[in-house]
């Protein structure tokens, strides 16, 4: 800490080139926090995935429905604890932008195989006790600024009434919140019953399975026999993990997290280069002060070690600013207002980014840190 004043006046010897490196570091590291929040929303569905749940589709396509009839047959299988149903119901709210997740489900059983979502007592009954009754997640209600009592309307793109009307209304009995902080809170759940009954076509079918196995370790063993028990039916199934699942959802749009490892590479191999030149031109500027340091008895490693703290201290105080600016936006929430419900800087990426913080300030600083360790006295002192 002695040498720390000596750092720091080297650092700002040039204050508008340092003051440019350090803004350049700052936006890199900004910019890596709102790429992180972004990766988190379109993977927290993934890192959450129950570990002890399949899921069973049609072996052709996820639009392809299969017969509410498959759930009992299932639950026959061994390994299989419990199996429930959802279809992908695709409506809007009041504007087509406004489109999120909305499944038919058969309440008490999905809540049952879905845990992590948490409802008052009360509202649960009142839902399991209403037809046209529904729940919705945290941030989807407050989204619209829905409250419990509520009355629905969402406008079908898919299951068309059959009476040929395309509104649908629900009750809405109650607001669930997530166990964990990336809990799914978007999802809009109703009554399968009231839905198969009203809907003008596919009475009898459902989108997919949710399976709970007894022993996850046997997962790829019983999504083998709930293949083959369908094997050559009408409506093949195709098993897999929930995860594996969720994933091929979030690879729809395509594989974010290549996209974004790309993005920042290239962003933090300029910053490199921007870090590395003005560390070069520092240590050029002053080899005569360094042949004199060497003179008056600092070692090889101890100016080493000064080049280097000078370049890591430009780092710190770039990428903190940057990773602190960053946790305080993203704690705003969701910039496109709901489009990224789990819209959050990850504790793991800011580990990360204090770790890039680091390793970019060591790395920028190396080669003219090892000049300066190199420097005869006789060639600095002549320059």
């Amino acid at each position: 800490m002695k040498f720390l004043p000596l750092v720091w006046r080297n650092l700002t010897r040039k204050k508008v080139r340092a003051a440019l490196t350090l803004l350049s570091i700052l936006v890199a590291f900004l910019l890596f926090g709102y790429l992180s929040a972004i990766r988190q929303a379109f993977s927290q569905g993934v890192d959450l995935a129950g570990i002890d749940r399949l899921v069973v589709r049609h072996r052709v396509s996820l639009i392809q429905l299969l017969p509410s009839a498959y759930e009992a047959r299932i639950e026959r299988i061994p390994g299989v604890v419990d199996a429930v149903h959802a279809t992908w119901f695709g409506g809007v709210y009041q504007d087509p932008k406004n489109f999120f997740g909305q499944f038919p489900v058969e309440p008490e059983e999905y809540l049952a195989m879905f845990p992590e979502f948490q409802l008052p007592e009360e509202q649960k009954q009142a839902w399991f006790n209403n037809r046209m009754g529904a729940i919705a997640g945290r941030s989807i209600a407050e989204r619209f600024g829905w409250q419990v009592g509520d009355r629905i309307p969402i406008q079908a793109t898919i299951w068309t009434k059959s009476d040929g009307s395309r509104t649908w209304e629900f009750d809405l009995e109650g607001i669930y919140d997530g166990v964990e902080k990336g809990t799914d809170t978007t999802q809009f759940l109703f009554n399968y019953e009231y839905f198969d009954e009203a809907r003008q076509f596919g009475q009898g079918q459902v989108g997919w399975y949710t399976v709970r196995v007894a022993d996850p370790e046997q997962s790829e063993e019983v999504a083998g026999l709930i293949d083959a028990e369908f094997r050559n039916s009408s409506a093949e199934t195709r098993t897999e993990t929930e995860k594996a699942f969720i994933q091929g959802f979030a690879k729809q749009v395509g594989n974010i997290g290549a996209i974004l490892v790309a993005i920042l590479s290239a962003v933090f191999f300029t910053i490199l280069l921007v870090a590395g030149n003005t560390m070069a031109q520092s240590v050029r500027e002053r080899l005569q002060e360094l042949a004199v340091l060497k003179s008056l008895g600092f070692t090889h490693i101890g100016v080493l070690a000064l080049v280097l703290a000078e370049s890591c201290l430009l780092t710190l105080i770039g990428g903190g600013i940057g990773l602190w600016l960053a946790s305080v936006l993203i704690s705003f929430g969701d910039p496109t207002g709901g489009a990224l419900p789990f819209f959050f800087f990850p504790t793991r990426d800011v580990i990360i980014g204090v770790a890039l913080v680091f390793l970019l300030g060591v790395v920028a600083g190396l080669f003219p840190a090892l000049q300066a360790m190199r420097l005869r006295i006789a060639d600095g002192l002549r320059r």
